[in-house]
């Protein structure tokens, strides 16, 4: 499931940096093996715990994402741009 904010983030992504008309394609590639395999990105530091992150379709792109194994959810909560300051992987 992708929330209403993290389908922003991908709007403002493709728009402020140019992506290319297959960004949704290759977005959807790298979010596959989280349908196996849903704990496999790395832990957010823990005050963003229990959410996880995975790296998109460009290593610069962060996939922010929480698992609620009671209903065998992955939700996407955010997608952005990692080198920015604010990324939730900038103090890593």
């Amino acid at each position: 499931m992708v929330t209403h904010a993290a389908a922003h983030d991908l709007r403002a992504l493709i728009r402020t940096h140019c992506l290319p008309e297959s960004t949704i394609s290759r977005l959807k590639r790298s979010l596959a093996p989280l349908a196996d395999y849903p704990e496999l990105g790395a832990e957010l530091d823990s005050t963003l715990a229990p959410r996880r992150f995975l790296l998109g379709p460009w290593r610069w792109m962060v996939i922010v994402y929480r698992f609620y194994p009671e209903r065998d959810l992955v939700a996407i909560l955010a997608i952005v741009d990692g080198r920015t300051s604010t990324s939730p992987t900038a103090n890593r």
